[in-house]
């Protein structure tokens, strides 16, 4: 297909944390994505909608009628992150909303591309309580999409996309080499001029880390970034305070 107006609604992930910073500006794998799509789509316009920090619900309500107005013919939806390591977490009810938004754009015209979620527990080790709300929601996730003919990237089975090489410091964002693979993905699953299947090829292995020093790395980690994290949560407070679209209107793909 040829694309002209691509908008990415989402998170953090989408929004590229991980891949840049905010001095430099972060690139991300939508920015990566829409380079690739305007080198096969001369006079393509990219919005990014996405905030860090925004569940799927906020996602739906600030981000949707805005990307309905700009009327892309090409849409990634990437949300439920935020919601999966919350207390009170409902599958059921954020792939409600995930489906709600499928429903929207695709009724639109617009082909939608999501994904499905990593085994976080081998991500961060600290986290893998919540592997089995990550299980429930990708399956949701994968009925929803087949329900409205989504396009989806499914990175669950990928044992290489838990590789820390693939996560920044932080292991919640990817890594500019884990961007650049999941906008590879995205380009594959789209079928996109110069894409192919090398980004699902595994990555060399690595030695692995003794018990002392991945001790000291989980609980250097708990300390920078898991305990900031619970401080927002308990103060009811987001990294995306305050904080706006990075690319609001279409515009060209420098």
């Amino acid at each position: 297909m040829t694309y002209t107006r691509y908008v990415a609604l989402g998170d953090s992930q989408t929004e590229g944390l991980g891949d840049g910073d905010d001095v430099v500006g972060h690139r991300g794998w939508a920015d990566r994505l829409a380079e690739h799509l305007a080198a096969a789509n001369p006079g393509l316009l990219y919005a990014n909608l996405a905030v860090r920090g925004r569940t799927a619900a906020r996602i739906r309500d600030e981000q949707l009628g805005a990307a309905l107005e700009l009327r892309p013919d090409l849409a990634t939806v990437m949300a439920g992150m935020n919601d999966v390591i919350r207390p009170g977490f409902d599958a059921a009810r954020v792939a409600g909303v995930l489906e709600e938004m499928f429903e929207a754009l695709t009724g639109a015209g617009a082909q939608v591309v999501t994904v499905t979620f990593p085994d976080i527990g081998r991500i961060a080790p600290l986290a893998r309580p919540l592997v089995p709300r990550v299980l429930d929601f990708n399956e949701r996730v994968r009925k929803a999409a087949a329900r409205h003919g989504v396009t989806l990237v499914d990175t669950y089975p990928l044992e290489y996309v838990t590789d820390a090489r693939m996560w920044s410091v932080d292991r919640l964002h990817a890594s500019p080499m884990g961007h650049a693979r999941f906008a590879a993905g995205v380009a594959h699953a789209l079928g996109l001029p110069g894409s192919d299947d090398t980004w699902m090829a595994p990555l060399p292995a690595l030695p692995p880390p003794g018990v002392w020093r991945a001790a000291v790395a989980e609980a250097r980690w708990l300390a920078t970034f898991a305990g900031p994290w619970i401080g927002r949560r308990l103060r009811g407070r987001s990294s995306g305070d305050g904080r706006a679209a990075k690319r609001p209107s279409l515009t060209p793909v420098a």
